[in-house]
């Protein structure tokens, strides 16, 4: 094998579309900006308790390990950012109100989440702590649309669940954590026969009650037959008001999945997903997680979502080659002066050096700068 064959599922980015995710990055985080969030820039690797602490064992599983040299101990490579800015929020800020921050950076996975993921995601994120109202929840789903419109995803679909009616279900059937593992991967896989065989010994609505979330997805009707089905779960029943709440006040499309349960250990309340045509899995995840902080020694709520904008790139309509002008290499003082007073009015100008007059690259050069009168012009091509 080839010493520069790179490892399984991690790939250069060629200039074409590490330019496009540059764009991407900078467009997402001025959309933040104009929404008020501040930026951090968490370390790409710090001690593994520090990293792991309360994430549970998924977030284990996919996080590189190694040994800093310096101390002996185990350090991790995130494989997930928000648990070092709920540390941020905890630690270093430390503010009494509300606090919203934003972040982009790689993360690293042991395994991709998909069989043609990059183990190395670009991930975004946005995020609100210390206010616990919906508005906090609405305004996570309103900037990650408003940033997937800005990068030309048109007609996206929002996917709304609740995490907290599986825990009103099963909370006051004290089960073994392993039987609600099987539980909640029947629910996952939407199993019917296997959460037939775990339910079997469960209080008849309850019983009912888990196998009607199976088929718990589609519009505005589930939440209707969900209120029925769940009646007799107050909390249950919260969280579906507060779905409706949210759907009534996005302009967007919604959809709902009780069911979902991508993240159940995670989060605490709201969780949502953001689909668009011709993307199999979604671009955006997000939701609420008020317990994020609290290994930190400061609960407090906490709301966002985060995306890879390596993933984004590829769903995102091929931009047009930017424009440019097209100049001769010259040792001409006034040449080199042109060319410098275009740039610093934000052209791109791109330099044929001797012998390679015919060569393509990636701007559309549609200008060309000349020498005429013993001035130097742009004309067009």
């Amino acid at each position: 094998m080839s010493a520069w064959v790179l490892p399984d599922h991690i790939a250069d980015v060629l200039p074409s579309e590490a330019r496009r995710i540059e764009e991407l990055r900078r467009l997402w985080l001025d959309t933040a900006r104009g929404y008020g969030y501040e930026l951090v820039m968490p370390p790409l690797l710090e001690h593994l308790e520090s990293l792991l602490t309360g994430t549970g064992s998924a977030l284990d599983l996919q996080t590189f390990k190694l040994v800093d040299q310096l101390s002996g101990r185990t350090l991790g490579l995130r494989a997930d950012t928000t648990p070092q800015v709920a540390r941020i929020d905890a630690h270093l800020l430390n503010r009494v109100g509300m606090t919203r921050l934003c972040y982009c950076g790689p993360v690293l996975h042991t395994r991709p989440d998909s069989p043609y993921a990059s183990r190395e995601p670009l991930q975004f994120g946005a995020e609100i702590y210390g206010h616990d109202g919906l508005e906090a929840d609405l305004e996570a789903l309103q900037l990650a649309l408003e940033g997937l419109k800005a990068a030309g995803m048109a007609d996206c679909v929002v996917d709304l669940g609740d995490a907290r009616i599986l825990p009103a279900l099963l909370n006051p059937l004290n089960l073994p954590a392993a039987q609600q593992a099987h539980l909640v991967q029947a629910l996952a896989t939407k199993d019917a026969s296997a959460l037939q065989q775990l339910t079997a010994d469960f209080p008849p609505a309850t019983r009912d009650a888990l196998l009607a979330l199976l088929q718990a997805y589609g519009g505005a009707e589930v939440l209707t037959q969900a209120r029925k089905t769940l009646a007799a779960w107050p909390e249950a029943l919260l969280a579906l008001d507060q779905l409706a709440w949210l759907s009534s006040h996005l302009e967007a499309t919604v959809s709902f999945d009780l069911a979902d349960l991508r993240g159940y250990a995670y989060y605490s309340g709201p969780r949502f997903a953001i689909y668009a045509a011709g993307c199999g899995d979604a671009l955006v995840r997000g939701g609420r997680y008020d317990e994020v902080g609290a290994v930190f020694g400061r609960k407090r709520p906490a709301v966002g979502f985060s995306l890879d904008l390596k993933a984004l790139v590829g769903a995102t309509p091929k931009p047009a080659l930017r424009a440019a002008i097209r100049a001769p290499w010259s040792e001409s003082a006034s040449c080199r002066a042109a060319i410098a007073r275009l740039r610093g009015l934000g052209e791109t100008v791109v330099c044929v050096l001797p012998g390679h007059e015919s060569e393509v690259d990636e701007f559309d050069c549609d200008r060309v700068l000349v020498e005429a009168a013993g001035q130097w012009v742009v004309q067009a091509l």
